[in-house]
């Protein structure tokens, strides 16, 4: 892309408009397919038992039934909420992104300023913080989670 420039040396009117809205569609193509909330469509059913390259984090009886485990190095928390029913969220608060540190009496809980975040659907219970976790996706086969890409 040629560059105009101004009697000044510096890059025109056009060039700087044509740059900001090429930044604008990277960004927005990024976001597009992102969820931002509710854990439902976040697990993949077991199909016929095949890999899908997805990072293993768990076996099924490491989720305790009504809480859930929070897994920092892969920036997921993944919940049970009901016997065998599993839910991936990012594990990063919405509010100023420190890491979740547990899940308790149904709520994911970040301990630096008091956010909970339902284990159910990863809408904030409990403020300040004001959007809801990312739902994450996961795939549960045999006794098995992984995340899935």
């Amino acid at each position: 892309m040629s560059t105009s420039r101004n009697h000044e040396g510096r890059p025109g009117r056009r060039a700087v408009v044509a740059a900001g809205a090429a930044s604008v569609a990277a960004v927005l193509t990024a976001c597009g397919s992102r969820q931002d909330s509710g854990g439902s469509d976040g697990v993949e059913p077991a199909d016929d038992g095949t890999d899908t390259g997805g990072t293993t984090l768990a076996k099924t009886a490491d989720i305790p039934n009504g809480g859930g485990t929070v897994f920092p190095d892969q920036g997921v928390v993944v919940t049970q909420p009901k016997a065998g029913e599993f839910k991936a969220f990012s594990s990063k608060c919405t509010h100023q992104g420190c890491t979740v540190s547990s899940v308790s009496n149904g709520t994911i809980d970040c301990p630096c300023h008091g956010s909970r975040f339902d284990a159910s659907t990863g809408a904030v219970a409990h403020g300040p913080a004001t959007r809801p976790l990312p739902a994450r996706k996961i795939k549960v086969t045999g006794d098995s989670i992984a995340l899935t890409p």
